[in-house]
């Protein structure tokens, strides 16, 4: 395998990873302003990482290019989006989980 290759393999995994620490952040983590926070970080890297990988794997094509700017797209617009639903909760009068609200759970 060339460099390229590997490199294309790696952040392949590595976006596949941060998306699976997305989504078992989502289902375990307790209320929406973690779980926001959770998709906001993991899995925007998750997504920018395999569309690097993508954009690697195309190399010197116009596909290229339009990956490079879904890529800056989906970097800018995923955690402003997690913070106008945090926002949006907050509004709401959506209290955040507390210790003290777990008490007992385990």
């Amino acid at each position: 395998m060339t460099p390229i290759e590997w490199g294309i393999v790696g952040l392949g995994l590595l976006g596949a990873f941060f998306a699976g620490v997305a989504s078992l952040g989502i289902l375990r983590l307790p209320d929406i302003y973690t779980r926001a926070h959770a998709a906001s970080k993991s899995d925007t890297l998750g997504a920018v990482l395999t569309i690097a990988a993508v954009a690697l794997a195309l190399q010197t094509d116009l596909s290229t290019v339009k990956a490079v700017f879904l890529l800056t797209f989906m970097f800018i617009t995923n955690p402003t989006a997690a913070h106008a639903i945090a926002r949006a909760a907050q509004d709401q009068g959506i209290e955040p989980w507390t210790v003290e609200d777990g008490e007992g759970e385990r």
